[in-house]
């Protein structure tokens, strides 16, 4: 089963009917079993996303990924038997990142849709792009992801009749649609600096605002302290990657005028080519003056999305930036976290432990929650302090009155 691509085809994602997965990950000597469970973890709520339910998991040891299969031989015999007990299941999904000719060859063995981590987030991403940035973004992505896979994905033309008199068609189609992709790609790579000059142009225009950027983990809450702050109606799901458009409003505190930005949440493992491709998207973080910093405190990983987030912030050029970090979904933590034999002395030791120790590791923080609004006071004389700072060094010989 060898896969078809259509170049130039509007994305339309995975089917919208309920599907059924299988998620393969490997325990290697880079990644503990505990992050391997960790990240099939967050694989099966981005294929919850996508609209595909996972019946089971699977995971191996190995020292190192096999060059055909990326699991060994035995693992794959498991697979495919499990496979032929559940007809149900239509696709099997790999936590990291396949060559074209590894998916040729897991195709042809489990009989099924082989998909990889990538590919499931560039699906999320091509349903969830709403305008014409984020979708030629997101096609973007997805060819510079293609280009290298060309060769693997085309050796199904050799098995048809042999070697002899079909290597030189075959080569010749491979290159062929390795220059039609790379042309789309200079096509779009130019249409985005376009779109790019016209958000350059919208964000001079705004003015002397400073501008508050919200950035993070997906699904940390940020859309609806987006909505909390600004008192608007952004789009806000429990689901990765809800936004990848960024949202902008003007928000006063008093009398104080700022600009609130809210912008894709990142991940871990989030393709490197995805990130190139939404580098205008992130504009906005660099060029925004305060980061807050939303964090989903009732995550059994949270400390670890917060080091992604840092990472990819240092990887933008935006890591030097004034930074509050908010400790979201404090009500969440409390739930999971407390429990009845807690005397509320206890608990609000617990909870003062916690701030000191996340302030030490990560620096200043206000815990809230944007579903109860508690804490959202103090977050609000946090950023008003951060703020007029900020305009005291834009603008130190004028006199402000707020």
């Amino acid at each position: 089963m060898a896969k078809e691509w259509t170049l130039g085809q509007k994305a339309a994602g995975l089917k919208q009917e309920k599907e059924y997965a299988l998620l393969v990950g490997l325990i290697t000597p880079d990644v503990t079993e505990t992050q391997a469970h960790e990240y099939l973890d967050e694989l099966e709520f981005l294929a919850m996303t996508a609209g595909a339910e996972t019946v089971k998991r699977f995971t191996q040891r190995l020292q190192h990924r096999d060059a055909r299969t990326f699991i060994g031989s035995g693992k794959v015999l498991e697979v495919r038997q499990y496979l032929e007990r559940h007809e149900e299941i239509s696709m099997v999904i790999f936590d990291d990142d396949l060559t074209g000719k590894q998916t040729n060859l897991l195709e042809e063995a489990l009989k099924v849709k082989i998909i990889d981590r990538s590919t499931l987030i560039l699906d999320i991403f091509a349903n969830r792009a709403q305008t014409a940035q984020a979708k030629t973004q997101v096609e973007l992505a997805q060819l510079k992801y293609l280009i290298p896979r060309l060769r693997g994905l085309w050796t199904h033309l050799e098995r048809q009749q042999g070697g002899i008199g079909m290597r030189g068609p075959g080569e010749t189609q491979i290159e062929t649609d390795r220059r039609i992709v790379q042309q789309r790609v200079k096509s779009l790579e130019e249409r985005l600096k376009d779109i790019d000059r016209q958000n350059q142009t919208q964000r001079k225009t705004r003015g002397e605002l400073i501008r508050v950027a919200l950035v993070g983990y997906t699904n940390v809450g940020k859309s609806t302290l987006l909505n909390l702050l600004s008192k608007s109606e952004v789009l806000a799901e429990n689901k990765l990657f809800a936004t990848l458009d960024t949202t902008v409003r003007k928000v006063v505190i008093g009398t104080m005028p700022y600009l609130l930005s809210d912008t894709v949440g990142f991940i871990r493992k989030l393709p490197h080519h995805l990130v190139e491709s939404f580098k205008s998207t992130l504009d906005e973080v660099r060029e925004s003056d305060i980061l807050l910093h939303v964090v989903d405190v009732a995550h059994p990983q949270f400390e670890d999305h917060i080091r992604t987030v840092q990472k990819t912030l240092q990887e933008i050029g935006a890591s030097d930036k004034p930074t509050l970090m908010v400790y979201n979904k404090i009500d969440l933590y409390r739930e999971r976290y407390f429990d009845d034999l807690l005397t509320t002395q206890e608990k609000t030791d617990i909870e003062a432990d916690l701030r000191e120790r996340l302030g030490s590791n990560f620096g200043e923080n206000v815990f809230i929650s944007a579903h109860t609004k508690e804490g959202i006071e103090q977050l609000r004389e946090r950023m008003t302090r951060l703020i007029k700072e900020a305009y005291v060094i834009r603008y130190p010989h004028q006199v402000k009155s707020w």
